[in-house]
């Protein structure tokens, strides 16, 4: 997964294409705080049923 920082920079970016594959999504779901990019990646693991590292991948390859 992109480091925090690159994530920050383009995470308007991200969240977008996220919600384009996975129209379940809201903009709270994918709510980026600092040190609490854990917490969203347990809520997607939730919502959308995926581990931890498959999230992580679908983030780093969009």
């Amino acid at each position: 997964m992109k480091n925090l920082t690159e994530l920050k920079g383009s995470w308007n970016e991200t969240k977008g294409k996220l919600k384009q594959k996975f129209a379940m999504l809201t903009d709270s779901d994918l709510l980026l705080v600092e040190g609490k990019q854990d917490e969203m990646i347990g809520r997607l693991q939730i919502k959308l049923g995926k581990t931890k590292a498959e999230i992580q991948k679908v983030i780093s390859d969009l």
